[in-house]
C-alpha cells in the first residue's frame, strides 16, 4: 500500500506534478510553480521523510520505488494525465512513474534524472567511469550512510571537491536531518538496472535537461533517455551544473514552462 505524501496544490487547469531532488522539499520548485499556476494546476508533494512529512522511521529500510508508488497514488487521484517535472532523484521518480504508467503522463520534463540503470544496461564506459568516483567504502556503508562523512563524498561528487564543507552550517544540518532517508534513496537507486529500452513506451513529449558542467554520468543518462523515447529531446543548460534548477533557475524554469505549454 502506497504511503500518503504532504502535498500543496494551487491554480487550475491540467495538473503539473513537480518532484524535488533528494534532501530538499517541494519548496525547490516555488518559482516555477508561481509561473505555471497561472495556467495549470500545480501539485507539489514532499517525498517520504522530507519537507512537511514525518521523518523517516529510524532503523527502517527504504527503497526509491516507495516514493514512486506514493506519487502514483497522487497522480491516480487527479483523475487525468499529468505533466511531470523532476530534478535528480525527483527526475528518476518521474521517469519511473512514466514508464510504468505511460498513459497517465501528458509530458515529462526532468533535469539530470539519476536513472543510472541505463548506464549499466548499456555498459556505458564514459558514464560508468565517472560514476565510479563514488566507489568508496563509506558510500555503501549501511552504518555510516547519511552521516557528515557520507554527505561529503555525495555532495562533492555532484558539485566538486570542497562543496560540502563550503555549504553554510544551517544548510548542512538540514541535509543531515534527512540523511538516512537520502542514503537509502541513493543506495536503492544505485541497484537499479533498468535499460533505456524500458522507457520507449513513453510517447508523451519528454524534455531531458542537463547542465554543461553536470557530471559525465548525468549527461550520459540524459542523452540515453532522450534517445530512447519517441518524442525525447535533450537540452543542455549553459554554465549550469547538477544544481541548475537552483543556480540557473531562470533558464531551467523557462525551458520547462515552454515545454509544458507546448504539450498542453
Amino acid at each position: 500500500m502506497a504511503h500518503s505524501l504532504h502535498t500543496t496544490s494551487r491554480g487550475e487547469g491540467q495538473p503539473v506534478v513537480m518532484l524535488h531532488s533528494g534532501g530538499m522539499s517541494s519548496r525547490q520548485w516555488k518559482k516555477l510553480g508561481d509561473v505555471l499556476a497561472t495556467s495549470h494546476r500545480v501539485v507539489a508533494p514532499d517525498f517520504l521523510g522530507s519537507g512537511s512529512n514525518p521523518p523517516w522511521p529510524e532503523g527502517e529500510r527504504f527503497d526509491f520505488t516507495m516514493d514512486v508508488e506514493a506519487v502514483a497514488k497522487i497522480v491516480g487521484e487527479l483523475g487525468q494525465p499529468v505533466h511531470l517535472v523532476g530534478h535528480s532523484y525527483g527526475g528518476l521518480v518521474a521517469m519511473t512513474l512514466a514508464r510504468r504508467s505511460p498513459g497517465s503522463v501528458r509530458s515529462v520534463a526532468v533535469y539530470d534524472p539519476v536513472a543510472f540503470g541505463v548506464l549499466h544496461a548499456a555498459n556505458d564506459v564514459e558514464g560508468l567511469t565517472d560514476l565510479a568516483r563514488n566507489d568508496k567504502p563509506i558510500f555503501f556503508d549501511l552504518e555510516r550512510g547519511g552521516s557528515d562523512a557520507w554527505f561529503e563524498v555525495f555532495v562533492d561528487y555532484w558539485n566538486g571537491p570542497g562543496s560540502w564543507r563550503a555549504m553554510p552550517e544551517p544548510a548542512r544540518q538540514s541535509f543531515l536531518q534527512v540523511g538516512r532517508k537520502v542514503f537509502f534513496e541513493v543506495y536503492s537507486l544505485l541497484q537499479d538496472r533498468t535499460a533505456a529500452s524500458a522507457y520507449a513506451p513513453i510517447e508523451a513529449p519528454a524534455l531531458l535537461l542537463t547542465g554543461e558542467a553536470s557530471p559525465a554520468a548525468a549527461k550520459r543518462v540524459a542523452a540515453r533517455l532522450a534517445d530512447s523515447m519517441p518524442h525525447g529531446r535533450l537540452v543542455q543548460i549553459s554554465g549550469a551544473g547538477h544544481m541548475g534548477p537552483i543556480t540557473h533557475g531562470a533558464a531551467v524554469n523557462e525551458a520547462i514552462r515552454e515545454h509544458v505549454a507546448s504539450a498542453s
